[in-house]
């Protein structure tokens, strides 16, 4: 059973950064595409970022220019770099993987996800 662990969330203010972390485990890590989704309250579940394998990523271009997603696959781990930070960015992130190497944006696609981490983003 794969095991997804995030953390780094937090309270800042607009305009900060913040780095999340999902650490994996039980899982040859190599062999994953690991995501970001993230679920503001009252709204649905949406995807952020993901990373292959191989490193290749993507994102939403609305993330693009503020986010930054990559992973040490010697650490088993994923990161997201959120800089310029918005109150619109206020959501519980979730870190999902799926075995194979195809980013899928969608949250029906994923078997295995974190428990979440919350970022609260003041004005």
């Amino acid at each position: 059973q794969v095991q997804l662990v995030e953390s780094g969330g937090g309270l800042v203010q607009a305009g900060d950064s913040l780095r999340l972390s999902c650490a994996a485990s039980r899982v040859t890590f190599r062999a994953y595409t690991l995501t970001w989704f993230r679920q503001a309250p009252g709204k649905e579940r949406e995807f952020v970022a993901g990373v292959d394998g191989s490193l290749g990523t993507y994102m939403l271009d609305s993330m693009k220019g503020r986010f930054t997603i990559s992973r040490d696959n010697s650490k088993n781990t994923v990161y997201l770099q959120m800089n310029s930070l918005k109150p619109e960015d206020t959501a519980i992130y979730y870190c999902a993987a799926n075995p194979g190497q195809l980013i899928r944006a969608t949250v029906r696609d994923y078997a295995y996800w974190g428990q979440g981490t919350q970022v609260t983003v003041s004005s």
